[in-house]
């Protein structure tokens, strides 16, 4: 028998295969959360009917019709069912008291009789329900909620005048001794009797306490709830929440099962007691302070704004991927403002999302509790978080708008303007922002219930960081001002700075930038300030002309050239440096000055200096490399200006007379080299030697030394037509014989 149970055990372990036990272990937990979630209901009940079960006639309770203030509760009950604008807190504890509990006590019954599905017009229906939150409004203000955090101040406040509805049911119904509640008179007679008179009174046998001190309000003659009263209901309310309530006329045993169990605000609305009750049951299953149907709206709705406000996050960090390259593009950087507007459009959304939600999951949902401290936390600190972020966008967006404005009302489209008009208004706007982003962060700890003081502490660490360890950075900010202010270099301009040649590309308010030829180097205000700065740059006297920089080049003469030589160079530079459209550039050349210097080894150096509208490296080097390479072009061409014709010692001075005028001819058929001179320079060894001077007027290099080309080839053909003969060079080689034999 043993052996078959065992067999079939192992047949049984065998059969359960890894799915059926994945099942098995979740139908397991299941049954263990129902059970705990069920269980305290079930306590409740069980230490409910045992409660019930000891005799309700205790001995030594007093009811609440045999306390002394019951006839007074009943005509303030009539008082307020006849006249609903009034005021609950009154000169007496008296007063506010039975006000207060008459009023909850009606708010209890209307609400509950209001829950139920009735065949009332809808007209006065809604009337009712609107009176309803009026009364219960009326209420709540005669407690002192300012120990509760501002943020959820209105909601705590709501939920802890109920509570302490129930705690005085309680109190009024289990009390063993006459409760004589005191008016005006008797506070005046109770203080007489006290060493230390106060203007507090506590319900015997209780924490519940009245009093017209109030922190906020010194001039207070009104007595109120007291604000450690509103801090421990909860607890008080835990204590007796279990315990079943005597039935009384002023009882409301569903007051905040009903409040915290059902969405709506006081009476649920009309389509939820649409519903059926067997719904309505299972969505009434409770969940702690929570049911199952706010649980799960809560999970649904937090989901789909997490899901949207993760998105408008992705978009916001892809806004920063795309404008990467914008602001080091000249031609994109008039997009930065569109770009700063984009950021705004996808941050605005999330403060009215973040709004409606929170109010969705408060006053729809109706979460109550510790659960709705949370959310509310939760939503405040998003919400602030987004305002701040959002207000630095938006500064920041119109900053940049108004730097385009400004830099089209001074002139076009230029991005160098407009990056120097923006190195001065966005850190102006940026500072703005952040200072209204700071003041929005304050006022989110106020209301998460930080004490004034501890935030004005934490206002007071920005000074001492100042003080401790950012005089460095305060330098740097006095030294950006100086430096906007008396503005010794501009965004643009080509200078010198502590030893750094290069264009300034930034100034902000604690660093600029320098863009020199090998990298960009930050220097710090501070130092720029301090340091000896060359500006290359020659700015504009109008809003029209765009400021300039000085470019100078130095080409050595390596070659000795004659005085007409000289003259040439001068002559054909100027004319370069004159019409720069020859060289072909993007950028017009301004002030052109060409001189020569004699060095000290007896060469020379040809001296070109311009200004230019440059704005980067690129640009700089393509000019400058331009310049150099037609000027050494100019140097081959000037030495190609003079010609040396040599003819033969057999030439008769007939045909030497003719050759000047044979050489003018010659150079005249080209109209782009103009004839200077032909002389006869020397006679050397083998040769008659004359010097032919032309100048040029060609635009490209290549077209002169075609013309030089053709030249020679006709001097070649006229020297030959005329039978003028070029001699060849000879040598006379003398050879020596040595007798060997002397």
């Amino acid at each position: 028998m043993v052996c078959s149970q065992r067999l079939v055990g192992r047949l049984f372990t065998r059969a359960l295969t890894r799915p059926f036990k994945r099942a098995l272990r979740f139908l397991l937990v299941g049954l263990v959360a129902l059970a705990l979630s069920i269980a305290p209901p079930l306590l409740n009940v069980k230490a409910t009917e045992a409660f019930q079960q000891q005799p309700m006639t205790s001995k030594g309770l007093i009811p609440i019709e045999d306390q002394p203030f019951y006839p007074l509760l009943l005509k303030s009950s009539e008082t307020w069912s006849d006249v609903v604008l009034d005021q609950v807190v009154g000169d007496s504890p008296r007063t506010t008291l039975l006000n207060f509990y008459s009023v909850m006590a009606d708010v209890g019954l209307r609400a509950d009789r209001l829950g139920q599905r009735s065949s009332a017009k809808e007209q006065s229906r809604q009337e009712q329900i609107d009176d309803t939150n009026l009364l219960f409004a009326l209420a709540v203000k005669a407690l002192d909620s300012s120990s509760i955090p501002k943020s959820v101040r209105d909601d705590m406040a709501d939920e802890a005048a109920i509570q302490l509805k129930h705690v005085l049911d309680y109190v009024f119904t289990h009390s063993r001794q006459l409760i004589e509640v005191p008016d005006v008179e008797r506070m005046k007679e109770l203080n007489d009797r006290r060493s230390t008179p106060t203007n507090s009174w506590r319900i015997p046998g209780t924490a519940v306490t009245l009093t017209s001190d109030l922190d906020d309000d010194p001039e207070n003659e009104s007595f109120y709830f007291s604000a450690s009263t509103v801090s421990s209901i909860r607890s008080m309310y835990d204590e007796i929440r279990t315990i079943p309530e005597i039935q009384q006329p002023f009882a409301t045993p569903r007051f905040y099962s009903d409040f915290i169990h059902t969405p709506g605000y006081l009476v649920p609305p009309d389509w939820y007691l649409a519903l059926p009750k067997s719904w309505r049951g299972l969505f009434e299953w409770p969940i702690g302070d929570q049911t199952l149907f706010q649980v799960f709206c809560a999970a649904l709705l937090i989901g789909v704004y997490g899901f949207i406000y993760l998105r408008l996050l992705r978009m916001l960090f892809n806004t920063y991927k795309s404008g990467a390259h914008r602001v080091e593009n000249d031609r994109l950087i008039f997009q930065l403002d569109s770009l700063a507007w984009q950021r705004v459009l996808i941050v605005l959304p999330a403060l009215p999302l973040t709004y409606a939600t929170e109010q969705l999951i408060d006053n729809f949902l109706n979460f109550t509790g510790f659960p709705l401290v949370v959310a509310i936390y939760s939503f405040y600190v998003i919400w602030y978080f987004s305002a701040s972020v959002l207000v630095f966008f938006l500064f920041e967006a119109v900053g940049r708008s108004s730097s385009e404005f400004l830099a089209r009302v001074r002139g076009g489209e230029s991005p160098i303007r407009l990056r120097r008009i923006t190195s001065l208004v966005m850190p102006i706007s940026r500072v703005v922002g952040a200072l209204v982003s700071v003041v929005l962060i304050y006022r989110l700890l106020l209301l998460l219930g930080l004490p004034s003081s501890t935030v004005l502490a934490f206002s007071a660490v920005p000074g001492l960081a100042i003080g401790l360890g950012a005089s460095k950075l305060l330098g740097n900010l006095f030294a950006g001002l100086s430096i906007q202010t008396d503005r010794p270099l501009r965004v643009g301009e080509f200078c010198e700075v502590g030893g750094n040649l290069g264009f300034v590309t930034k100034i902000g308010l604690r660093s600029m930038e320098l863009q020199t030829l090998e990298s960009r180097v930050t220097i710090p205000n501070s130092v720029a300030d301090e340091a000896t700065i060359v500006n290359y740059s020659r700015r504009g006297v109008s809003w029209e002309r765009q400021p300039v920089q000085g470019l100078e080049l130095r080409l050595p003469i390596r070659d000795p050239l004659s005085p007409f030589q000289l003259d040439e160079l001068m002559r054909q530079a100027r004319r370069m440096v004159t019409a720069s459209e020859t060289l072909q550039l993007e950028v017009e050349l301004h002030e052109p000055v060409v001189s020569l210097e004699s060095l000290e080894d007896g060469t020379n150096q040809l001296i070109v200096f311009v200004m230019v509208e440059l704005h980067g490296w690129t640009a700089f080097l393509k000019v400058r490399e331009t310049l150099l390479v037609a000027l050494e072009e100019l140097l081959e061409r000037v030495s190609l200006s003079e010609l040396v014709v040599g003819v033969a010692y057999s030439t008769t001075p007939q045909q030497l007379e003719r050759i000047p005028e044979l050489m003018r001819s010659v150079v005249a058929e080209d109209s782009q080299l103009d004839f200077e001179a032909c002389r006869l320079v020397r006679i050397s060894a083998f040769s008659y030697d004359h010097e032919l001077e032309i100048r040029s007027c060609h635009a490209m290099h290549d077209d002169f030394e075609n013309s030089v080309h053709r030249l020679n080839r006709r001097i070649l053909e006229v020297l030959s037509q005329h039978r003028i003969e070029i001699p060849f060079p000879t040598q006379t080689l003398e050879l020596h014989s040595s007798e060997s034999n002397q």
